[in-house]
């Protein structure tokens, strides 16, 4: 039994030693439920439009299963209900036409203002540009060059293997080089490929945007907290298409600069 019991003491010591703050709610859960926390004011909206939503379905699911019941209790073969309120009323007509279009109405009018503010480009203070691979991703920081040859600042970002990954890591979602990004900033995200289409997509940013070969498609990011941040390309790409995870780790404007310099003069 002593012997049964000592063969644990190495997990228990891992448990005790694992650094909890690693783990976050930036990424999907077993048998999650609900959006991931939200970290830009775009997810914030689209979560707030979901909870609208949800009030008109709600009250849609309750009155048709009341309506199918009462029509299941009262109209069957063995009753001799003909109600004239129920049965080719103009009345009852106009009104099932007429509320529908309006509770329409009601959805989306906010509907059409979230939409515009996906497509709204505030001037952006940083340009991050993405291209996908067979099948991995590239960045690149526009705005910044390197001291050789001037070129800007790029690196590839692939997944890191299971016997690669370091205690706190998440298996199929860590990367060897994650994407760093300021907080507070406004972000102008060019996504583009280079073989075959993908998708650089971030539940936590409401960020999904395609990359296509040939075409650059743009997005705003405005990531108002610190955390790091997981995401995969949600279109079928390959046979490694599930291998292609995005990380993003949010950080202060200085550790942001303290970084960008020690990767610029590296």
């Amino acid at each position: 039994m002593i012997i049964y019991g000592l063969s644990f003491l190495p997990l228990f010591v891992s448990l005790i030693t694992f650094d909890f703050s690693t783990v976050s709610a930036d990424v999907a859960e077993a048998w999650g439920m609900n959006f991931q926390d939200p970290a830009t004011p775009i997810m914030e909206g689209i979560i707030d439009f979901h909870n609208h939503l949800m009030f008109f379905i709600t009250l849609i699911a309750v009155f048709t299963t009341w309506v199918l019941g009462r029509c299941l209790a009262f109209y069957h073969e063995e009753s001799s209900t003909n109600s004239e309120m129920f049965t080719h009323s103009t009345s009852l007509e106009i009104v099932w036409t007429i509320v529908p279009a309006l509770i329409l109405l009601v959805i989306a009018i906010p509907s059409f203002a979230l939409l515009y503010s996906l497509d709204e480009h505030i001037a952006p203070a940083l340009t991050l540009k993405v291209i996908g691979h067979q099948w991995y991703w590239s960045y690149e920081y526009s705005d910044y060059s390197t001291l050789e040859g001037s070129d800007s600042l790029t690196f590839d970002s692939y997944m890191l293997a299971t016997e690669d990954l370091a205690l706190g890591n998440l298996r199929l979602l860590e990367v060897d080089n994650r994407v760093i990004l300021p907080t507070g900033t406004h972000i102008r995200v060019i996504v583009t490929a280079a073989d075959v289409l993908h998708s650089w997509a971030v539940p936590s940013f409401g960020l999904k945007v395609d990359a296509c070969p040939g075409r650059l498609n743009q997005a705003s990011l405005f990531i108002k907290r610190e955390g790091t941040y997981y995401g995969q390309c949600s279109e079928i790409c390959g046979v490694n298409h599930g291998f292609m995870p995005i990380v993003v780790k949010a950080v202060n404007e200085v550790t942001y600069v303290g970084w960008l310099v020690r990767k610029i003069m590296s």
